[in-house]
């Protein structure tokens, strides 16, 4: 593991060794993830294509107690309603996706990295889609992972935030320490048991990330202004953008990829650029890894 500073916050990042292929794969993980779950598909891309993997700031191991300059507007967190109007720009919050695509583009300036596909899962396909809006020049074609949405549904909204801010109350330290605890992560969100390693992974991410990141980025992301920007956002890129989905995803529901994938030009009239892998709910980078690097080679190769 390396680490780059970026905006004062180490981040931890993985990167293998360059290829005769001039891009780079840049893999973006989802909420309350960390960057070794893209380990089994870039063990299967990584001979013939170079792969970056990084900790969002705040989840993982890009951590740091000293706090960046950046202010909140609330001293704390809570599910107030926000108004239109009070949004303004999306860089108003440290914890929107298009705060994170700007912690990306520093990345990838650092390492030097001049041209990349972005690979995000979840939460990172829409950091994914930000940092293509961003930095055009530097990204070549995005491919987003159980992601999807751009419709906003107040009500659900509304229980899925107050769930979540719920959950995260529940995450004393001790909890990873807990027999058996894992067993309850074996089944969360996928469509087949996962392994108890990747099970046992899922409780210290849940258990380690920061408390403001994880209610700021799970807040910051599900506002009606920022849903409705994501169509807009994917109709506007003149790259390539894919999205794969998980047939049996209840987090992410195939209906809602293929509503934020036809926004894009090359979704035609069938879908075009929307990949149904069977069998796999929202962790497809875990349940089916040949699959998805399967989908990533072709499509990176086909372009």
């Amino acid at each position: 593991m390396a680490t780059i500073e970026i905006l004062g916050v180490p981040h931890a990042y993985e990167l293998t060794a360059p290829t005769s292929c001039p891009h780079a794969l840049v893999f973006i993980h989802g909420w309350l993830n960390s960057r070794g779950y893209w380990q089994p598909v870039i063990s299967r891309l990584s001979d013939d294509l170079q792969c970056l993997s990084y900790d969002l700031r705040g989840f993982g191991e890009s951590q740091s107690q000293v706090k960046t300059d950046f202010s909140r507007a609330q001293t704390s967190l809570s599910l107030t309603p926000i108004s239109s109007s009070a949004l303004g720009s999306p860089f108003d919050s440290i914890y929107t996706p298009a705060a994170y695509a700007q912690d990306l583009a520093v990345l990838l300036k650092q390492l030097n990295i001049k041209s990349a596909w972005l690979i995000g899962h979840s939460l990172g396909g829409t950091i994914a889609l930000w940092g293509a809006d961003q930095i055009p020049e530097c990204v070549k074609g995005v491919i987003c992972i159980n992601a999807g949405g751009g419709i906003y549904l107040k009500e659900a909204f509304e229980q899925f935030r107050s769930a979540g801010q719920k959950f995260l109350q529940v995450r004393p330290r001790w909890l990873s320490q807990v027999p058996l605890i894992d067993l309850l992560f074996t089944r969360a969100s996928v469509a087949r048991p996962l392994d108890r390693y990747w099970a046992r992974q899922r409780v210290i991410d849940f258990v380690v990330a920061d408390p403001e990141a994880a209610l700021g980025t799970l807040l910051d992301s599900t506002t009606e202004e920022e849903i409705n920007r994501l169509p807009e956002l994917v109709s506007q890129l003149k790259q390539p953008v894919y999205f794969l989905a998980g047939a049996e995803d209840k987090v992410m529901e195939p209906k809602y990829v293929r509503h934020l994938a036809s926004f894009h030009r090359l979704f035609q009239y069938c879908a075009d650029n929307v990949l149904e892998i069977p069998n796999c709910g929202h962790l497809a980078m875990l349940e089916q890894p040949d699959a998805v690097a399967d989908h990533i080679r072709s499509l990176v190769i086909s372009h």
